[in-house]
């Protein structure tokens, strides 16, 4: 399997995200190749040779001071180009929540991630309320709002393929959003160094049609409440006692 260079883009905000890299990596690409060009034009050109005595420059000379008053004025204007591009992204990703189609809940803890999905009443905390470890099923073309928790220490949610990270901090429940756009299974990883599990502690994300995640819902769906109904306690209350003595002659 080669190793993908760019993780994919399977969320609304990817492709801006990508794109303020791009536009990071060209302002400072152009800067970095012009001052190294310079810097070796100025060792060529001004090198040492036979018969020519060296010049002292206080840095005070008008005609050379323009050489670092404009690459200055130019740096604080791609500063500026690069702020306004990521305080629009920053917004739109961590201060705008747009209605949701539906809510999970993400608990991180060492060194596992645990999700509950609302099930089929589409509401959380309810009795058909869908709880998994390290793997979800989400619909395509579909916003999720995640209420991002953690029992224990400092986690980060991260989902490359959603150019998605968000801490989780103890005590705190966050709420984050995200709208899947391309199905596919994605890794959700820790991006917070939380223990000596911490490269181990990985999950899947599996983005589906609606019908796929309708079928795994119902499954687990079933399982759970098996699970509920073997675990649940004996009423001994109602059972009805048979005396000693029963059957004796």
């Amino acid at each position: 399997m080669l190793l993908h260079i760019v993780p994919p883009s399977a969320s609304t905000f990817a492709a801006q995200t990508d794109g303020l890299f791009v536009l990071i990596t060209i302002l400072t690409g152009v800067f970095f190749v012009a001052a190294e060009g310079m810097f070796f034009w100025l060792l060529f050109k001004f090198r040492a040779k036979e018969g020519v005595p060296s010049q002292y420059i206080t840095g005070k000379e008008k005609h050379l001071k323009r050489w670092v008053t404009w690459p200055h004025f130019l740096i604080l204007v791609c500063d500026i180009i690069i702020i306004i591009a990521a305080v629009q992204l920053w917004v739109r990703v961590k201060q705008t929540l747009p209605p949701a189609d539906s809510t999970i809940r993400v608990h991180a803890q060492q060194w596992t991630w645990i999700f509950t999905d609302p099930g089929p009443d589409g509401v959380l905390d309810t009795a058909d309320d869908v709880r998994t470890t390290d793997e979800v099923h989400l619909v395509v073309n579909k916003r999720y709002h995640f209420l991002l928790e953690s029992k224990d220490v400092l986690h980060s949610f991260f989902v490359p393929a959603f150019r998605l990270k968000q801490d989780a901090i103890p005590g705190r429940i966050y709420t984050g959003w995200f709208e899947t756009t391309r199905p596919g299974t994605y890794d959700v990883l820790c991006a917070e160094i939380c223990g000596i599990g911490h490269g181990v502690m990985g999950a899947k994300l599996v983005v589906e049609s609606a019908a796929e995640q309708a079928l795994w819902i119902s499954n687990h769906a079933h399982d759970a409440a098996l699970a509920e109904l073997n675990t649940a306690p004996v009423d001994t209350a109602s059972t009805v006692a048979v005396p000693a003595t029963a059957g004796a002659h």
